[in-house]
């Protein structure tokens, strides 16, 4: 089933911390912050601080726009720093970690995806230029571009659909690959584990 989710329909939630609020874009069904499977969101970083504790939950936080963030994790002792100084990288890390962002010059835009930890297996991939992307088989598939529209082909159904940028495209289930161009996408695979 193909689904697309304009921006329209995204809602405006507040930060678990209390220090600002998120644009969610989409959760699981049944899903509430306090409960879910998987979730993804668009939230902006203005100042420096500590993110929520989401203990339970795989984070993916990808750069959508701005000049960077550093992030620094600590969890059991160990401590990780990520820094993402150009559009579309991302760090994925653990939700129980004490996570700082530390701003590069001003503020960032960024897009989240959350998962429950082990139930799914997830890929996250993100293309910066033009071009075409094959996107294999999943349980659940999400595609954003940033700039410019979506271009879906699956060759052997003839079908072709077009998706304008800003809005979510998703996949339940992903049967068979599927074909994307585009730019600036970010592609996210959801299979599940049991």
């Amino acid at each position: 089933m193909i689904n697309i989710i304009p921006p329209s329909r995204f809602k405006s939630i507040p930060w678990k911390n209390g220090k600002g609020t998120t644009t969610e874009l989409a959760i699981n069904e049944g899903g509430t912050l306090a409960d879910f499977d998987w979730r993804l969101s668009i939230a902006s970083v203005v100042e420096d601080g500590d993110f929520s504790d989401f203990s339970g939950y795989l984070r993916n936080l990808i750069l959508i726009s701005g000049q960077g963030i550093e992030l620094s994790h600590t969890l059991a002792g160990q401590i990780n720093i990520d820094n993402l100084n150009r559009l579309l990288t991302f760090s994925t890390f653990d939700g129980a970690s004490q996570t700082r962002g530390r701003l590069l010059d001003g503020g960032i835009t960024d897009f989240n995806l959350m998962t429950k930890t082990g139930k799914y297996r997830v890929d996250v991939r993100t293309y910066l230029k033009p071009g075409q992307v094959d996107v294999p088989a999943c349980d659940l598939c999400f595609v954003y571009a940033l700039q410019g529209e979506i271009n879906l082909t699956q060759q052997d159904i003839g079908l072709e659909q077009v998706i304008a940028e800003n809005h979510l495209l998703q996949i339940i289930p992903l049967e068979q690959q599927v074909t994307l161009s585009g730019q600036q996408l970010i592609v996210i695979r959801l299979t599940n584990k049991i």
